[in-house]
């Protein structure tokens, strides 16, 4: 069962439902808790397990019963047979024609084939390789089902020839009418079992396929390309596999917290509390990290900033069961807080509003003067738990960049980090002051494109 909750989980990513490592943790131990044997307390399990959002929903009930659907009756051999005709019954299917003969046995017998035999059926039918090119359609998965079939000689016409050549053996062996009529109502009943199975077959091996690759390697470009350069159909690409990528990013911020749970050795601290037993007996003591950071995020909204700005808010809210505690800003010329929009919205929808309300003009960007309206009211969100995190440029028309406010944070924050789409080589220039910010922080990145944006939110996560 564990097996097969691990590929449901998986089939479930592939329609795009985020599923951590954590909470697939989760439903193995509400399994355990439940047992399968309630069919409708088991699939409710796994729905309050696996999905958060009723977006999610119609996914999980289109693949579940192909993964946990009923098994039907389980294949009957003929009842009522005398001893003699169970022998009159195997020297029939000895005497079929040999494409018949496996079928017919399996059939006639209640034998169902085995995983490697439908492997082999699915490689016969010639669909094993291109069954990832015509995922998810429901018409290619319908005409999967009948080469597999076809291939297995399950087909109407194919099943009755098939029937009636064993009937026509048995007579010749000197079966009766009744006997007859009980080994082709077990056959019939059998096939449809056998059908069942191979849908199941086919559905399960439809969803559980990666994405294709000429769509994997496309995507992987649109990562690896400065997002001021992407079109909007590109951006739009973009947007709809960023609930994958955060997917990743959340399991292994989830394992790294699952880590801590387990605490480090503290040699200092296990000397110190057992002085009181003079060293016996020893009681260990473990260092506990609280890994989930507190953020403040300042973020530039001008018009070159607007495809950074947009991945990383929405990534940032997206992890938020791994953040404590999350407030947002965001400026121009001044500072405006956000983080209310995105209390009342999903991320899709709060970046939007965000982006209206906050139109860009030309070259009226100020950081400096957004540095001294959050120092004014705003300073309370930054304190020695706190990660503050800039998302700019560092330009700021040649105004001041008030460095002394920066000198302030940085002595109240735990950490300062700053994401900045230039390269380095292009700090100073300008109107750039990120080459006298830079030394204020304590990391810079540079999150030009998507994935230089995906491993900076990464090592947010990994060094709390």
């Amino acid at each position: 069962m564990d097996t097969r909750v691990v590929e449901f989980v998986s089939a479930l990513r592939s329609r795009g439902v985020r599923v951590s490592l954590a909470e697939s943790a989760d439903s193995m131990h509400a399994i355990e808790a439940i047992g399968v044997y309630n069919r409708q307390l088991f699939k409710n399990a796994l729905k309050a397990t696996l999905i958060k959002e009723p977006a999610d929903v119609p996914a999980f009930e289109l693949l579940f019963p192909y993964f946990f659907g009923s098994e039907g009756q389980p294949p009957q051999q003929p009842q009522g047979l005398s001893p003699q005709q169970q022998e009159q019954l195997q020297r029939a299917l000895q005497q079929l024609r040999q494409q018949l003969q496996q079928l017919m046995r399996m059939l006639a017998n209640g034998e169902q084939p085995s995983q490697d035999q439908m492997d082999q059926y699915s490689k016969q039918a010639g669909i094993a390789n291109p069954m990832h090119n015509m995922r998810m359609s429901p018409l290619a998965q319908q005409w999967m089902v009948q080469r597999m079939l076809r291939e297995m000689g399950l087909t109407p016409q194919q099943l009755q020839e098939a029937i009636e050549a064993l009937m026509q053996q048995l007579k010749e062996q000197g079966m009766n009418s009744q006997g007859r009529q009980e080994v082709k109502d077990t056959v019939e009943q059998n096939a449809e079992g056998m059908r069942e199975q191979v849908s199941r077959y086919v559905g399960q091996n439809m969803y559980q396929q990666p994405d294709d690759n000429p769509h994997r390697q496309r995507i992987d470009d649109l990562m690896n390309r400065p997002l001021s350069s992407l079109t909007d159909a590109e951006m739009d690409e973009l947007r709809n596999h960023v609930r994958r990528l955060v997917a990743r990013l959340r399991s292994r911020a989830a394992l790294r917290m699952r880590h801590a749970r387990e605490g480090d050795f503290d040699v200092k601290s296990t000397i110190r509390y057992n002085l009181r037993y003079g060293g016996v007996p020893l009681e260990l003591r473990f260092k506990r990290h609280h890994l989930k950071p507190k953020l403040t995020v300042i973020v530039d909204v001008s018009t070159s900033m607007r495809p950074v700005t947009e991945f990383m808010l929405r990534m940032v809210y997206e992890m938020q069961d791994q953040v404590s505690k999350a407030r947002s800003f965001a400026f121009i010329d001044d500072l405006h807080d956000i983080s209310l929009i995105f209390v009342e919205h999903r991320p899709e929808e709060a970046i939007p509003i965000v982006l209206h309300e906050l139109p860009p003009g030309h070259y009226n960007t100020d950081l400096g003067n957004s540095l001294c309206t959050f120092c004014q009211n705003y300073l309370d969100t930054v304190d020695r738990r706190t990660t503050l995190i800039f998302v700019g440029d560092g330009r700021n028309n040649y105004n001041d960049p008030r460095l002394d406010l920066v000198n302030n944070l940085k002595m109240r924050a735990r950490r300062i980090i700053w994401m900045n789409p230039e390269p380095p080589n292009q700090w100073g220039e300008g109107d750039s002051d990120m080459a006298a910010y830079a030394p204020l922080c304590d990391a810079v990145h540079q999150v030009a494109t998507l994935q230089q944006l995906a491993d900076a939110i990464d090592d947010l996560f990994q060094r709390r």
